[in-house]
């Protein structure tokens, strides 16, 4: 075990002493909370005013369309759509609104510009131009707008699982999509720090440092070293990536963004009834942000998420890193590995595919299946789990059988990998097959 933990200690400290890992950890979340930040404020701060100019083929239904903040509305009189063309380019407006003749029927309205609107804007008018074509149908259909009002439904259909037990939970779907982020960084940093392995395997094994190093260690702990090395490496950087991520995004939060979330901000574009006004201020406050106690972040049970994230994320990364061990000491260069890499990654490709998916149904068939596959259930458990364990969530008899099996396969992993490893290494100057490594396993049995 000294000799492992020295091979762990260099692996370990030389990559984090790397300036590449420094810049790269420092500046990748700073660049990433930074970059989503301004991509929100953005798309909701809006500081050009908007002049359009509508052209409406049922003059004169649309002419009493309020101004708001940044978009302001001129009533085209004595101008058709191809005039209101021709003079668009010499003219200050921002935007045409053409309002079709059929537009009760079609539901549809067009908006020619200069230059693409924001988000906001675009729904700013898309919610005006609806609130008065839903006029013009209670007038067409003769309804008192009190009338459709009560007989109007927001239908919603909510989930509550029903255990043997007599608890009753509801079925937070929503939650699905942290585990889902879970899961992609266990796929990106499986894959990341798994070549990682594979590249120092194959760079000692070309300079023949190997051939100095086994001399003192065996294959086997110069394996098993590297992988929790970088490791190590990995879990550090994931660390400190999430850390100053969800820093830096929650100052901006609170800050830059704070004031593009309030209910007033967000109906103040909208031309709407009382009753309109209270649908829309009961949305914006739902979108109050991240802090808000009904938020998904703060219904998310993070004690367990992050218990399990640690350890489908060592798993995996063990899993995996062995298989590129392997491959690393069976070739002499990487351009050899090709052949190789397509079996060892496409169940991350299909769990990375598949989740999804399972966000729809994290309880269904296939769902159960790639959880418990040692070489998928890292990312899909980590999907499914977010609904919660026990009551109410995923079995602990699943959780339990995949976390078992994904131990079994690491260690029925590493086995094989060892050997491939053991006779790979000293290997020179021989492109392997997939019968030749068949040949390697029986061999390292005798």
């Amino acid at each position: 075990m000294n000799k492992i933990w020295l091979i762990v200690e260099r692996e370990y400290l030389t990559r984090v002493r790397k300036m590449s890992f420094i810049l790269i950890t420092l500046l990748g979340p700073i660049a990433l909370a930074l970059g989503l930040s301004v991509i929100i404020y953005l798309s909701l701060s809006e500081d050009v005013i908007h002049k359009v100019l509508i052209v409406d083929e049922k003059a004169p239904a649309f002419n009493s369309i309020s101004n708001t903040q940044n978009i302001k509305f001129n009533y085209a009189n004595n101008m058709d759509l191809q005039q209101s063309k021709e003079m668009f380019y010499d003219s200050d407006y921002s935007c045409i609104l053409y309002i079709p003749k059929n537009i009760e029927a079609g539901n549809i309205a067009i908006l020619y510009y200069k230059k693409q609107p924001s988000a906001s804007v675009i729904r700013g008018i898309e919610d005006k131009v609806e609130a008065v074509v839903e006029e013009l149908k209670l007038d067409q259909y003769k309804i008192d707008r009190k009338e459709f009002y009560d007989v109007k439904t927001n239908f919603t259909l909510n989930p509550v699982k029903y255990s043997e037990t007599g608890d009753e939970e509801e079925l937070d779907k929503g939650a699905t999509y942290i585990g889902f982020g879970f899961g992609i960084l266990i796929y990106m940093f499986i894959f990341l720090y798994g070549v990682q392995v594979m590249r120092g395997v194959i760079e000692e094994k070309t300079n023949r440092i190997v051939e100095v190093i086994i001399t003192s260690v065996r294959p086997f702990h110069l394996m098993m070293g590297k992988i929790i090395g970088v490791g190590l490496v990995s879990l550090t950087q994931i660390v400190l990536w999430i850390t100053l991520t969800l820093g830096i995004f929650g100052i901006a939060q609170a800050t830059i963004l704070d004031n593009y979330y309030s209910p007033e901000k967000l109906t103040e574009q909208v031309q709407a009834t009382p009753e309109v006004m209270e649908e829309l201020q009961a949305e914006g406050a739902a979108k109050s942000g991240i802090m808000d106690p009904n938020s998904i972040i703060n219904r998310t049970n993070w004690t367990v998420m992050i218990s399990l994230f640690l350890f489908y994320f060592f798993g995996g990364y063990f899993l995996y890193s062995a298989l590129f061990a392997a491959v690393g000491a069976a070739v002499d260069n990487e351009t050899d590995t090709q052949q190789f890499m397509i079996p060892i990654t496409a169940p991350l490709g299909i769990a990375y595919i598949f989740s999804a998916a399972i966000i729809k149904n994290p309880e269904g068939p296939i769902a159960f299946w790639l959880s418990i596959f040692p070489l998928t259930s890292p990312i899909i458990m980590l999907v499914r789990v977010a609904l919660g364990v026990g009551e109410g969530g995923i079995p602990i008899w699943e959780v339990a059988l995949s976390m078992v099996l994904l131990v079994l396969g690491f260690i029925l992993v590493v086995w094989i990998a060892a050997k491939i490893y053991r006779v790979g290494i000293l290997m020179y100057g021989k492109k392997p097959s997939y019968k030749e490594l068949w040949k390697w396993l029986r061999y390292s049995n005798k």
